[in-house]
């Protein structure tokens, strides 16, 4: 099993500022946004899947792009400063049906087979031994379930050329040497992960933006949906 990763930049602290920095600034908070609209964007109000799991939940944003129904939302994160901004998300929900925990997503507490829906947006490419985390995931997924997955096209060169736009200068202004962090976080490919993606998953839809050429130098985001 993988082990548990380095703790993130957004530790302490920094953990209440993780939103805003990301997605509320400019080109770069739209990009993100849209990541989370074309996992979601092939379910409705007419689909269910009864339990769902969100791993790396963040903030707990990705909730607010979910479309079809559930019955349980368990949203967790491996870093209680994390897992606390997810408690404050659900003050604001007010949904008896989500549910929190503090999980690492290499090393899942759940039984096996538990949950009709697994959800990771930008989390695989912070983790290390991403061929065994994908199976600690499945491991958790129902036949039938689905394991949901977006990424980054990094190191890409849209994606080299978005962050020359903005988000270094940024990271610059708030004293962050912008390069040195996506080293450190950014630790697997978007060519690597989507070639184990697809030798472990056969049945899976893939999408990309904002190319619909499966090509990861003209793209900003890989999602994809899998059918375990």
């Amino acid at each position: 099993m993988a082990r548990k990763q380095h703790d993130s930049i957004w530790s302490g602290a920094r953990a209440e500022e993780y939103e805003s920095e990301n997605y509320d600034c400019g080109l770069s908070g739209f990009v993100l946004r849209r990541s989370h609209v074309l996992i979601e964007k092939p379910y409705s109000a007419t689909r269910k899947f009864a339990r769902v799991l969100e791993v790396g939940a963040g903030s707990g944003i990705h909730l607010r792009y979910v479309r079809h129904h559930f019955d349980e939302y368990v949203m967790t994160d491996g870093q209680e400063d994390m897992t606390a901004q997810l408690q404050r998300a659900a003050l604001q929900y007010a949904d008896p049906r989500l549910t929190l925990r503090t999980e690492d997503a290499c090393g899942l507490s759940f039984a096996d087979q538990s949950f009709d829906r697994l959800i990771a947006t930008h989390v695989l490419e912070h983790l290390s031994s991403p061929h065994l985390v994908i199976e600690e995931w499945r491991r958790v997924l129902k036949p039938g379930g689905v394991l949901s997955i977006v990424l980054p096209c990094d190191p890409g060169l849209a994606w080299r050329l978005g962050r020359m736009l903005g988000p270094r200068a940024a990271a610059r202004r708030r004293g962050l040497h912008y390069d040195y962090v996506m080293a450190l976080e950014h630790i697997n490919s978007i060519t690597n992960l989507v070639a184990i993606l697809r030798h472990h998953f056969a049945n899976r839809q893939e999408y990309w933006w904002p190319s619909l050429v499966s090509q990861t130098d003209v793209n900003l985001i890989f999602a994809v949906n899998i059918t375990i």
